[in-house]
C-alpha cells in the first residue's frame, strides 16, 4: 500500500444520490484526493442509472441472471448473452433478445461466446413462458427461406499481401502478422479501431460436405441476402457450415429416417449435456446420421449467414500509410478424428494472399488514446490482446511522443513466444514505452501471468490511476478479462483502503469517465 496516500473522503451511501451517481463521485474524489487536478480527470456530468448492468462480459451467467431478476422477458434473456455485442450472431445482445421476446427469431443457439450455457438458457426461458403469452416458444419447423438478420457492412475491396508467422520454431501456437493493402480501397481507421473481413470457408470442407450430401455443387439454394445461389458458391461464402443452429439440428431430426438418429439430434437441439457429436459442424452431423437427409433448399435456410470476421487493428496509419496490420492466432485442432481450421484466421495464413480482393470494412470504436498525450496510459494486452497497443504506441512513436505508457504483456514462453519483441523493446529504449512488464507462464515452475503482475506493482498502478491514468485491457474476455478485473478490484481495496463495496463503485465510475476501457472477445 501506499503509506503517502491521505484517506480518500467517500459519498456516504444515505446521501441523496442514485447508486450510479454515487459512484461517479466517489471515483472523482479518489482521483482528486489522489493528487490529480480536475484537468487531469475526464469530467463528465452523473450519469443516470445504468440500464443494463448484466451487461459485461466478465460477470459470470449466474450473476447476470441476478442482476436481470424480476425484469421484463427481453431483458432476462439479454442477460443470458455472452455481452460481448460481438455481431456473430446477426444481431447485438439487445436486439437479439427482441427478436427472440417477439417471435421473429426462433434460434437460440446463435450466441457464439455465449455458447451451449447461453442456448439452454434462452431455450428454458421461453419455454417457461405462461400459455397466455404472445411470444412463441423456438420453433421445430426449418424455415421456408433463408431468415433475415443484420446485414454486414457493405465492403470495400482490399489485398492481403503477407500473412509472416510472429511466433518462432517450437511454439504451441501459430501467431502471424498479417498486412493488408488499403491503398484503393479508401478506407481508413484511427488506433483502437477494427477491421471486417469477409473471409471464406475452407473449399476442403465444401467439397467434403458436398461429397455426404451427394449434391453436384450447382442445385440451387436460398442465400441470407435474398438471393438464390447454387449450393457450392452458397457453403462457400454465404452460409456458415462450420457453425450449424438448434433449428439445422431439428430440420435433420424430422427428415432422419432412423429413430436413434432423431433422438440424439434432438437432445443436441436441447444442449443435453453429454450428447455427441459435440460442437458439431455440418459435416460432422452428415456423417454421423446418414439417414437424416432433408432437401438441400430447407439445409441451406437452416443455416446462419457467414459473418465477417472482426480483427483488432495492430498499426497505425501515421507510421503504416495504405495499410492495416493485425496479429491472427491461427485456429487449429483435431476434433471428432479431424482436423479443423478456423474459418477466417485460416484464411489468412493459408489462402488470403492467393485469393485476390476481400471485402473489407472499418469498425469504430470507443477504444482511444487520450486526446491529451501527457494522460498516462495502462495498457494490459497477453497474446494477440497486444494488437491495438502495438497500434497505441506506432501512433505515438511516429508522431514523436513521448510518455508515461505502461504496457503488461504476457504469453507462454518468452523465446518463441513474445510478440513484437524487437519492437517492443525498442519503443522502451527510446522512451516511446516507459514501462515493460512481461509474464512468460511457462517459463518457471509456477505459471504467472498479467493479473499477477499487476498484483506485484499495486502501488505503482495505484499512483499511476490517481495520476488520471486510462487503463485499457484488450484479450479474451473469458477468463483473463475477469482475472484482470478482479486484481484490479483488489488493488483498488488495498491500495486505495476502500470496502469491497466502494471499490466496486469507484472501478464503475472510472469506466464511465472513460479511463478504463476493455476490447475483448
Amino acid at each position: 500500500m501506499n503509506a503517502m496516500s491521505p484517506p480518500i473522503p467517500l459519498i456516504p451511501e444515505n446521501a441523496p444520490f442514485s447508486p450510479a451517481q454515487r459512484a461517479w463521485l466517489n471515483g472523482f474524489l479518489a482521483g482528486l484526493y489522489g493528487g490529480m487536478s480536475t484537468a487531469g480527470l475526464s469530467v463528465a456530468p452523473p450519469p443516470e442509472p445504468q440500464d443494463f448492468p448484466w451487461h459485461d462480459p466478465a460477470l459470470e451467467l449466474d450473476e447476470r441472471m441476478r442482476a436481470a431478476e424480476g425484469r421484463p422477458l427481453q431483458q432476462r434473456l439479454m442477460a443470458a448473452m455472452g455481452q460481448l455485442d460481438c455481431g456473430q450472431c446477426g444481431y447485438l445482445c439487445q436486439s437479439y433478445a427482441a427478436a427472440l421476446s417477439e417471435g421473429r427469431e426462433t434460434s437460440t443457439s446463435l450466441c457464439v461466446p455465449g455458447a451451449r450455457p447461453t442456448a439452454r438458457l434462452l431455450k428454458q426461458l421461453l419455454a417457461d413462458l405462461p400459455a397466455t403469452t404472445s411470444a412463441p416458444a423456438p420453433a421445430r419447423v426449418a424455415p421456408a427461406e433463408a431468415p433475415a438478420t443484420i446485414i454486414t457492412p457493405i465492403g470495400r475491396a482490399v489485398r492481403v499481401l503477407s500473412a509472416a508467422a510472429l511466433t518462432r520454431s517450437g511454439s504451441s501456437k501459430d501467431v502471424r502478422h498479417v498486412v493488408i493493402d488499403l491503398a484503393a480501397s479508401g478506407l481508413t481507421y484511427q488506433p483502437g479501431d477494427s477491421i471486417g473481413l469477409a473471409t471464406p470457408n475452407d473449399p476442403a470442407l465444401v467439397d467434403a460436405t458436398l461429397t455426404a450430401l451427394g449434391a453436384s455443387g450447382d442445385e440451387p439454394v436460398p442465400c441470407p441476402d435474398r438471393t438464390t445461389r447454387p449450393i457450392r458458391e452458397a457453403f462457400t461464402r454465404y452460409l456458415d457450415i462450420a457453425r450449424p443452429l438448434d433449428r439445422t439440428t431439428d430440420l435433420l431430426a424430422m427428415s432422419a429416417k432412423y429413430p436413434r438418429h432423431a433422438e440424439t439430434l434432438r437432445k443436441l437441439s436441447d444442449g443435453v449435456d453429454g450428447t455427441e457429436p459435440a460442437e458439431a459442424d455440418l459435416l460432422d452431423l452428415l456423417e454421423a446420421f446418414p439417414s437424416a437427409r432433408p432437401p438441400l433448399a430447407d439445409l441451406a435456410a437452416s443455416l446462419p449467414g457467414l459473418r465477417s470476421r472482426l480483427y483488432s487493428i495492430a498499426s497505425s496509419l501515421r507510421s503504416s500509410p495504405g495499410q492495416v496490420h493485425l496479429c491472427v492466432a491461427v485456429v487449429r485442432d483435431m476434433r471428432h478424428g479431424r482436423l479443423r481450421h478456423g474459418v477466417g484466421s485460416s484464411f489468412l495464413a493459408d489462402r488470403a494472399t492467393s485469393a485476390g480482393p476481400v471485402e473489407a470494412y472499418i469498425q469504430t470504436s470507443h477504444f482511444r488514446l487520450p486526446a491529451d498525450p501527457a494522460v498516462p496510459v495502462i495498457m494490459v494486452g497477453p497474446g494477440t490482446g497486444i494488437a491495438p497497443f502495438r497500434a497505441f504506441l506506432a501512433e505515438r512513436a511516429a508522431a514523436g511522443i513521448r510518455g508515461r505508457t505502461w504496457l503488461m504483456f504476457g504469453e507462454r514462453n518468452r523465446a518463441t513466444d513474445f510478440l513484437y519483441e524487437h519492437e517492443l523493446t525498442a519503443w522502451h529504449r527510446d522512451g516511446t514505452l516507459s514501462r515493460l512488464d512481461t509474464a512468460f507462464s511457462r517459463d518457471q515452475g509456477r505459471k504467472i501471468y498479467v493479473q499477477d503482475r499487476m498484483a506485484g506493482n499495486a502501488e505503482d498502478l495505484w499512483r499511476w490511476l490517481q495520476d488520471g491514468a486510462h487503463f485499457y485491457v484488450c484479450g479474451d474476455a473469458a477468463r483473463m478479462a475477469k482475472d484482470v478485473d478482479t486484481a484490479l478490484r483488489r488493488l483498488t481495496m488495498t491500495e486505495g483502503r476502500l470496502s469491497e463495496h466502494q471499490a466496486r463503485d469507484w472501478i464503475v465510475a472510472l469506466a464511465r469517465q472513460g479511463r478504463y476501457l476493455r476490447d475483448v472477445y
